[in-house]
């Protein structure tokens, strides 16, 4: 049993976590967001679809750390002999705020003034653009239901749920968001555009999460509030950004002096994530699958390229030399050039303004990274590598080392770019007055409405103010720049395939690790390693990427008007181990593999049976009692067929 007096001060951990939205409606039918830095979302059967292919939301398990007078930390829960009462607030304020164009912290003439969204409603008819459905109490064990549902906020009169909340059999608490439902004010009204569609609304949402507890004596302690963000659902599980927003706001403490860089460089730390991310971004995009996937002089995947990575002596240092000048300086002014991180960052679609804008038009690493790859190249750092590190076990950790977990998760999972205007969370990250402390936002008093309404133009000086809309966070503030709705953007999100389609290679993208170019299906996967294909032939199937939004196919108006109905049968990327026979071919023993289409969209192709016949021509006899070729499958026509006049 604890004693208040004990206390020193109570935390909601994670800081900010991270739920996403599914259309997936059964009560359980839900994954449980990871609670350590690169480890995967978990459900109980590690599928994050349903029985019917719908795809399950993200949920978030909050706990709370109280940390003791003697220097302890401890966690505390219903099993404590303790009341723990929660209490969320969660909005959608996207309707009511300012367009985006760029973000705002952009130097000189590329952080543009924005007018408001949605300029037709006037005056206090605004107030219908915001969903606030306000704050949710719920205590005890095991407790859910409509009480907890978040579903009385509207838009323009009309309810839109938002999500709920939930505790476990210890009274912590487990919030959820929306079903990823987006709709116009007035049905059949079409998307036009890929962040600032008018008239129209999303469920994702984000707010403080509070708690109370109170003990034996009668006597209650506030904890230090967490945060609550509903993003868009995560389509490559297992994969993280070059630069994920966990290296954005680490990034951001050192610089205001909240938290110590970490000494010296050690290479399995600093240096090998960067490369390992790369690696995989191959199953997201087409042009990295050349430049730094199988294969490739960058490769992660083979031991001797990870050697020579790993090596600090003079043998390597011409390599090293050579990597390290593919990497943008983060703090160059110099006219935008090509590198290892090209495209796209945060000016992308400024290349037509004079002067041209500066090399930040393309992502680069953080200050942070750049400063160890400089630490690497000149071979000062720990040779370290003892091969790739795993994930921790969350119930292995000490609660202290729980609770610091638990805060860098979420944003791990997040990218850290680019920001046009993100996909998860936006540039409002990387401003200092939106943080109290490391890991923990300056959340404004409970109860106190997020202001919205900063004149019919909003500027950059106005928005980074003192007293401005990143002076603090409240419910909506974090997710209110994003795109409306978040699927417009999502399929907006394309690489130079479509965006400069006569150059070579369907150039990097960097939100590919949540939202992919080009993909390897499950369909080509599974004749990778097949017993009756040649070696050559299996790897041509292993080269041979896909367009992730193949199935939305049509003009871009067709394509962002598809995307609100029709995400959820998108392919999600799950990671998948290689067959004995692909291994033997040298190819990567994992690979992160398009599935989930479902046979409604795709129809029965005959080109797969076509192909099966073809790789049979030179296959020895089968084997008493099996199959020459694929058992042949009903013929199901694909859901859409475009004419020549269409695309």
């Amino acid at each position: 049993m604890i004693s208040p007096a004990s206390i020193k001060s109570i935390r909601v951990h994670p800081g900010l976590g991270v739920a996403r939205v599914g259309n997936a409606d059964g009560d359980e039918e839900y994954v449980l967001a990871a609670q350590v830095p690169g480890a995967l979302a978990s459900s109980a059967d590690g599928q994050f679809r349903d029985a019917r292919g719908q795809v399950r939301r993200q949920a978030v398990r909050f706990r709370l750390y109280a940390e003791l007078h003697d220097g302890t930390v401890q966690e505390l829960s219903l099993d404590d002999g303790v009341q723990i009462e929660w209490t969320v607030e969660v909005a959608n304020l996207k309707a009511g705020w300012y367009a985006f164009e760029n973000a705002m912290d952009l130097p000189g003439q590329y952080a543009i003034a924005e007018k408001r969204r949605n300029p037709h409603v006037t005056g206090t008819q605004r107030q219908a653009l915001d969903i606030r459905p306000g704050p949710r109490t719920i205590s005890g064990r095991r407790q859910q239901g409509k009480p907890f549902h978040f579903d009385t906020g509207t838009f323009h009169g009309k309810p839109v749920y938002l999500g709920e909340l939930r505790t476990d059999e210890a009274g912590r608490l487990i919030a959820l968001g929306g079903h990823g439902h987006s709709a116009p004010r007035v049905d059949k009204t079409p998307p036009t555009t890929f962040a600032n569609n008018d008239d129209w609304h999303d469920d994702v949402s984000d707010g403080p999460v509070y708690a109370r507890v109170t003990f034996n004596n009668g006597q209650s302690l506030d904890a230090e509030p967490g945060y609550l963000v509903v993003t868009p659902p995560n389509y490559a599980p297992g994969l993280f950004g070059v630069v994920t927003m966990e290296e954005v706001v680490r990034d951001l403490f050192v610089r205001q002096g909240q938290l110590p860089a970490e000494p010296g460089c050690s290479f399995t730390r600093d240096i090998w994530p960067i490369f390992e991310r790369m690696t995989h971004m191959q199953w997201t995009n087409q042009g990295l699958f050349m430049l730094s996937g199988h294969g490739s002089p960058l490769d992660t995947q083979n031991p001797d390229v990870v050697a020579r990575l790993a090596d600090p002596g003079e043998a390597s240092a011409d390599f090293r030399r050579k990597v390290f000048a593919l990497f943008r300086d983060p703090a160059s002014t110099a006219e935008f050039a090509p590198a290892l991180l090209p495209l796209y960052g945060d000016y992308y679609g400024d290349y037509d303004l004079d002067p041209q804008p500066p090399s930040a038009v393309g992502l680069a690493v953080t200050p942070l990274m750049y400063q160890a790859l400089s630490q690497w190249v000149q071979g000062e750092f720990v040779a370290d590598w003892q091969g790739a590190p795993v994930p921790a076990d969350f119930d292995t950790l000490e609660p202290r080392a729980q609770a610091q977990a638990l805060d860098r998760a979420g944003l791990h999972e997040c990218l850290g770019g680019p920001f046009h205007p993100g996909i998860e969370l936006t540039w409002f990250m990387r401003v200092p007055s939106v943080w109290r402390s490391p890991y923990r936002l300056a959340v404004l008093p409970q109860g106190q409405a997020v202001r919205q309404d900063f004149g019919d133009e909003l500027t950059p000086q106005v928005c980074l103010a003192p007293q401005g809309p990143l002076d603090g966070v409240g419910p909506g503030s974090l997710t209110r720049a994003l795109g409306v709705p978040w699927q417009t953007d999502e399929a907006s999100c394309l690489s130079d395939a479509e965006y400069e389609p006569s150059t070579y290679l369907s150039f990097p993208s960097y939100w590919g690790a949540r939202v992919p170019n080009q993909v390897l299906s499950s369909e080509a996967w599974e004749r990778v390693g097949a017993r009756r294909t040649t070696p050559a032939q299996q790897l041509k199937h292993f080269s041979y990427r896909e367009d992730w939004l193949r199935d939305l196919k049509g003009s871009y108006f067709t394509r962002i008007n598809l995307m609100v109905s029709h995400w959820w049968e998108l392919g999600i990327l799950l990671a998948h181990d290689a067959t004995p026979e692909a291994t033997a071919l040298g190819l990567p023993a994992r690979a992160w593999i398009e599935s989930g289409r479902p046979e409604r969209v795709t129809g029965s192709n005959a080109k797969l049976d076509l192909l099966a016949v073809i790789e049979a021509l030179d296959s020895p006899p089968p084997l008493l009692g099996e199959t020459e070729l694929e058992p042949p499958r009903q013929k199901v026509p694909p859901r859409r067929r475009l004419r020549r006049d269409e695309i």
